[in-house]
Parts: C-alpha cells; structure tokens; sequence
C-alpha cells in the first residue's frame, strides 16, 4: 500500500480510537499495535516492550515529576491567593490595577506551577469576585483569567517545553530560555486588550481598587518572595552549569514543599498525601504517554508513512510560508481536541523534519506550537480552561467565557505574527545564554 495512504487511514483510525474515549495514551496504543500485526505480523510484537519501556530510559523525564511536585505544593496552598493580593496592595494606584494584577498574578503562578486549570482555580477564586464586585465586565474578568491560565505552559519552567525537547531531541535548556521574552510579551499583550476593554466597557470611576498603606504592602511580601526566588534560583542554577534541569528540578520541588510546610503549616500527613498522590498520577498520565508516543512514531516510520510525508512536502511547490500556516492550521485543530503533551508527543517527530528541512528554527518552532497549544485551552469544544472557570464562576455563562476569552486568542495570534517577523523573539535569549546552536 501507498505510504501516503497508508498514513491517512493510521490518522482517521487514531481520530476514531481517541474519539471513543480511551485514555490518549490508551488509544495511541491500539492503533500502533493493531496496524504493527496486521503490517508486520506476530514476530514484531516482541519489539513493543522494549520500545515502550526503552522512550523512558531517559534521566531528562525525571523534570516532570519533579516540576509536576513543586507545582502541586504550590497549588495546594495559599500561595496563589497570596501572590494575588500582593501584586493587587503594589498595583492599586494604576488605573485598571485590578485586571493587571490578575494578569500577572496568573503569569507568576503559572510559571511556578506549570498547570493551566491549577492557575485559572488558584487566581480565578478571588480574581473574578473581586473584579466583578469593582465593575469590571463578567467577559473581562472570567476571560483574562482563562487566557492568563495558558502561560504555564510557555514560561518557564515549562512541563510542555521538556516533552518537546524529549521528543525532538531539543535542548531543554534553550527551549526554556526561549519561552521567556514570547512569554512576557504575551502578558504584555494580554493587558494592553484589558485596560482597553475596561476602558471601553467597564465604570471608569471602580476600575481602580482600594487603597493599602506603605505597611500593607510590604507586610504581604514574605510570603510571595520565596516562591519567586525559587524560580529565579531554578533558572540560575540550570543556566549557570551548576546542575541539569532534573537536578534543579528536584531541589525545586523541595524547596516547594519545604515552602509550604514552613510558610502555610503543611503539616498534616494527609495534605502531603493528597500533594505527592495527585503528583504521581499527573506525571504517570505524562510518562505513559510519552511512552505510548514512543510506540506510534516507531510504527509511523516502520511503515515508512514519515519519511514519506516528508519527502512529498519537500516535493511541492509552495513557499515556506505556506507550509507553515498549514502545519499551524493543523496544530490548532488538533489543540481543540487533545491536550498539549499528547498532541507534541504525535505530531512533533512528524512534523521536526519538515520544518528543518523548509528552513525553520525548531527552537523558534517549539515556541510558536506551545502559543498555538495554549490557543486550544480556551477554545471549544474542549478548552479546559473555559469549563475550570464555568466552575469557579457558574453564573457566568459558557457563552460569555468564550466571548471574553477570543480577544486573548487574537493577541495569541498576533504573538505569533510578531514570532513570524521577528524569530529573534525566541532565539535571541538562547543564543545570548547559551551560544548559538551548531
């Protein structure tokens, strides 16, 4: 059979098989499996284990539980709430101080807990009440929160970024360094539609909050400052030779419990239960499915359906360009329907070739995915976010979420406009740090 068609029946089978609601890493399973027996025959089942097994063989996985433990620390305190009403005492006198400090709160947040719905929860809570109590437009106040969510998984330390660098063999390092100015200039973006939208829509006269004494502003920040730090000392510690981002990481995650335990009394046996066993299951869930992603990339090549796909783009007449906004066509339609890991651990070993080839930087690459993967966490049918915020604020209507949330998705789209003109955005940082890639 034609590779090339081959390579179209093996996608609506996986669409299927995902679709029927197995587990992602479940469903990438069957598929390998099944077209493996019936290619391949009996004899190459053997190989399976050793494949599975052999994807996990890897020191640099150890980041993702590790990292995984220092966010669910995090998120299992006061820290989110705290880091919130510290930036809204430092932010009062801005006009629209309020949805800023959302903003960057979510910003903080989710660098040091690399989850999207952990964020929306922690921030939302008292994020949302407190902007609508102020006039602030239900759109405005559930949207910003669900967009600032997404920059988890762009700002580092980033649990999507090493998926990447692990399943395209990328430095981890510079993957997280390249993540940093496109993650600030999402923020930047993201509060520049804010304070218009409030401008335009919101009562001018309680868009700014209440105000705090010298003494109140000051008195909050001890409990913000070691979290922070411990960001700075992960990022300094990895970039400075001192140690590999699965060591820093697992200094991290200590310091976080340790954090939790002094500063919020995380004493009870039964709250450190609930923090390392949500752990295990988030970083079994991402192990698994790596593993199994191992398994459909090496049945995509056995079968020659990637260097197929490869070579016929490399045939066709069209600019580079073009290319590229299909592969981003594809990655969105995909982010609409499946998680970020899931949908890098498929699409990355298919897709690093044919970039490279058109003449792309895969570490630019990375950082234009991630933004097109935090796109499909506030977009439907399946935009988790929009649903973790539908929770947190159920008077709200989905309806208003998503209408809130799409200016976010257009300063998203603009992010990577401006990637597309200016590439430095994510390479500059790695190569300024690092020395440029050979």
């Amino acid at each position: 059979m034609d590779p090339l068609l081959l390579g179209v029946i093996v996608a609506v089978a996986t669409i299927i098989v995902l679709f029927s609601g197995v587990s992602v890493a479940l469903g990438l399973l069957i598929v390998s499996t099944g077209f493996i027996l019936i290619f391949d025959g009996m004899r190459s089942l053997e190989l399976l284990p050793e494949i599975l097994f052999g994807k996990l063989d890897n020191f640099a996985l150890l980041a993702i539980p590790m990292f995984i433990i220092m966010g669910s620390s995090i998120a299992s305190t006061r820290a989110g709430a705290d880091l919130y009403e510290a930036l809204e005492r430092w932010l009062t006198r801005v006009p629209g101080g309020l949805v800023i400090s959302n903003l960057g709160a979510c910003a903080l947040f989710a660098a040091m807990s690399g989850s999207s719905p952990a964020t929306c929860a922690a921030i939302g809570k008292m994020g949302i009440p407190e902007m609508r109590k102020r006039g602030y437009p239900d759109g405005v106040a559930a949207g910003s929160i669900a967009a600032g969510g997404t920059l988890g998984i762009l700002i580092p330390p980033s649990v999507t970024m090493i998926v990447y660098g692990i399943a395209t063999e990328t430095s981890i390092g510079r993957l997280f360094l390249a993540g940093v100015i496109p993650g600030l200039l999402l923020v930047l973006l993201f509060m520049i539609w804010s304070l218009y939208s409030t401008w335009q829509s919101g009562d001018k006269q309680l868009l700014n909050a209440g105000t705090y004494t010298w003494k109140q502003k000051f008195e909050i920040l001890p409990r913000v400052l070691p979290f922070l730090g411990i960001i700075v000392g992960v990022l300094y510690a990895m970039y400075g030779g001192i140690a590999t981002p699965s060591e820093t990481a697992a200094v991290g995650a200590l310091l976080c419990l340790l954090i939790a335990m002094i500063i919020y009394k995380l004493w009870n046996p039964k709250d450190l239960w609930i923090v390392l066993r949500d752990s295990t299951k988030e970083s079994v869930m991402i192990l698994f499915i790596i593993a199994a992603a191992g398994v459909f990339s090496y049945m995509l090549s056995s079968l020659m359906i990637t260097q197929s796909i490869a070579e016929w783009i490399g045939t066709l007449d069209v600019n580079r360009w073009v290319l590229m906004g299909f592969v981003m066509l594809f990655l969105l339609v995909a982010g609409f329907f499946l998680p970020p890991v899931a949908v890098i651990l498929m699409a990355a070993p298919i897709l690093l070739p044919i970039i490279t080839t058109a003449g792309f930087d895969p570490i630019w690459f990375a950082v234009v995915l991630t933004i097109n993967m935090e796109i499909g966490l506030i977009s439907p049918p399946v935009g988790l976010n929009l649903y973790v915020i539908n929770g947190i604020a159920p008077d709200i209507s989905l309806k208003t979420i998503l209408k809130g949330s799409l200016p976010f998705v257009a300063c998203m789209v603009i992010a990577i406009i401006l990637l597309c003109i200016f590439p430095g955005l994510a390479t500059w940082l790695p190569d300024v740090v690092m020395g440029k890639a050979i």
